[in-house]
């Protein structure tokens, strides 16, 4: 897998270190609202799947493809793949029953639990683990040896409601009793974690806070994408991204999903796609995994007041 940041992106995080923050824009991309029938088509009796970009939009579809094509060939039934730009699109998709299913975020899951009874699926289990961490990642050459080294310098978010790309990075400041407009020069969101990575890579910002499973995973299938970075700080472990549902989707339906993610590692197409995606199995998994995610929003909130 080869990962890219496109020259459109390039250009606008350029413009993002003339001066501007999170508060004055966002970062342009992609804003279309893009829905493919594994077949091609966009049959609204289609199963949707909905897909946060937790990578970036183009290499999102080419890292769930065959995922999604091995659950379309297990249900024997269209499956149309749904993205959006931000994680909170994800969960107002979830939110109101437009999709069947989505892979998100550890924190959009604990807002949309919150929020509306959003449902855990399933989760991944990579390298024998239920949890991921956020990591904080410097240029190879960079002096700056820990968090708050960062001062002064700039840094990327990644999504308003990441978990390891901008809740974690948000503790880290209210322990210090700083804000992202107090601590750094420059601060923006990428909205993926791979652009993050590639904006540290390519010295577009001096700091980014990512995902530990998306660093990893690129770490080990394009090293050339992450050989310029380097890891300072790495986080208490989170419970993982977890596989959603709406309250109240069709039990039938919900309980073959369910099925078809807790078996897939036992066939041999299933074992291979896992495989290719450095995943162990889908396992279930209890609500209260995800409390130390709820216990840093408290902290934060209690700073603030």
């Amino acid at each position: 897998m080869k990962l890219k940041l496109t020259v459109v992106i390039m250009v606008f995080l350029s413009i993002f270190l003339a001066g501007c923050t999170n508060n004055e824009t966002a970062i342009p991309v992609d804003l279309s609202k893009k829905e493919v029938g594994m077949d091609g088509s966009t049959d609204s009796e289609n199963v949707k799947i909905a897909i946060a970009a937790v990578i970036s939009p183009e290499e999102s579809f080419v890292y769930y493809n065959d995922l999604l094509d091995y659950i379309s060939n297990r249900l024997d039934k269209p499956v149309t793949i749904v993205q959006r730009r931000t994680y909170q699109e994800i969960n107002d998709l979830v939110r109101k029953k437009e999709v069947d299913m989505a892979f998100i975020c550890s924190k959009a899951y604990v807002e949309g639990n919150r929020d509306f009874n959003m449902e855990l699926l399933a989760v991944p289990v990579v390298n024998g683990k239920t949890t991921y961490q956020s990591y904080i990642i410097v240029r190879n050459d960079s002096n700056v040896q820990n968090f708050e080294e960062l001062r002064g310098k700039t840094f990327a978010f990644t999504d308003p409601i990441s978990n390891t790309g901008m809740l974690y990075p948000m503790y880290l400041l209210a322990t210090l009793n700083e804000t992202p407009d107090s601590f750094f020069k420059v601060n923006f969101y990428t909205y993926s974690h791979d652009r993050s990575i590639q904006a540290v890579n390519e010295k577009l910002v001096d700091g980014a806070a990512v995902d530990s499973l998306v660093w990893e995973y690129v770490n080990t299938k394009d090293p050339d994408f992450t050989k310029n970075t380097r890891v300072i700080l790495k986080s208490q472990p989170f419970g993982i991204p977890p596989v959603v549902v709406p309250a109240d989707l069709d039990p039938q339906l919900k309980e073959k999903l369910r099925t078809i993610l807790l078996n897939a590692h036992k066939d041999v197409e299933g074992r291979e796609i896992l495989d290719a995606l450095m995943i162990d199995r889908f396992i279930e998994i209890e609500d209260h995994n995800y409390q130390s995610i709820r216990d840093m929003e408290l902290y934060i909130g209690e700073k603030q007041e």
